[in-house]
């Protein structure tokens, strides 16, 4: 199966950049030199900002913990029904910085009245409060995925691709995202 993961002008042909390091676009660094050289350009004439806003313009209106619960659990109750109940579900402004991490999928167990008690929590960065809703999608789906598959693994990635087809080109985009905002700055104004 063949990835595309540039739609658009965008090939995958190698060039020189005189001012960028490719090896500097860590959110990048486990994709084809060709791509990374792609966003390097990109990034050195100031065009990553309109491709960005061109395949992405518009911003999600999930903005708080309520939301962003109803919204995790409407995609849980279409693709994972019988999956483990969900306690938490949150946006966490130290998940980026602390554990470089844009969402995170824990479980924890507990002996309580000699019972086995689970919980299951999904926590997304901020960050993706103010990104496209195909961002915050891509991420829940990754955290909800967890829910199954513990590992990523290959049944990880038919699961995400399962509940989101696009999966692996929205992941790239997101990465996309990401390098512009260390490079450049917020892509979306709030």
């Amino acid at each position: 199966m063949t990835r595309r993961l540039f739609k658009g002008k965008l090939t995958a042909h190698s060039f020189t950049t005189d001012n960028r390091n490719v090896s500097s676009l860590k959110y990048l660094s486990s994709y084809a030199p060709s791509l990374q050289q792609q966003i390097a350009k990109l990034l050195e004439q100031d065009r990553l900002t309109v491709y960005l806003l061109q395949k992405y313009p518009t911003v999600n209106k999930v903005s708080n913990d309520t939301g962003l619960r109803d919204y995790v659990m409407a995609l849980k109750n279409q693709y994972l029904k019988k999956s483990q109940p969900l306690s938490k579900i949150i946006f966490d402004k130290k998940i980026h910085v602390v554990n470089n991490a844009l969402g995170l999928h824990s479980f924890v167990s507990r002996v309580q009245g000699g019972k086995l008690k689970s919980k299951n929590e999904i926590r997304i960065s901020t960050l993706f409060k103010n990104a496209p809703l195909e961002f915050l999608n891509m991420i829940v789906v990754h955290e909800l995925a967890h829910l199954k598959e513990k590992d990523h693994n290959k049944a990880f990635y038919q699961l995400c691709q399962h509940m989101l087809p696009d999966y692996h080109q929205i992941e790239f985009d997101v990465r996309v995202y990401l390098t512009h905002l260390e490079e450049k700055g917020e892509v979306y104004k709030s």
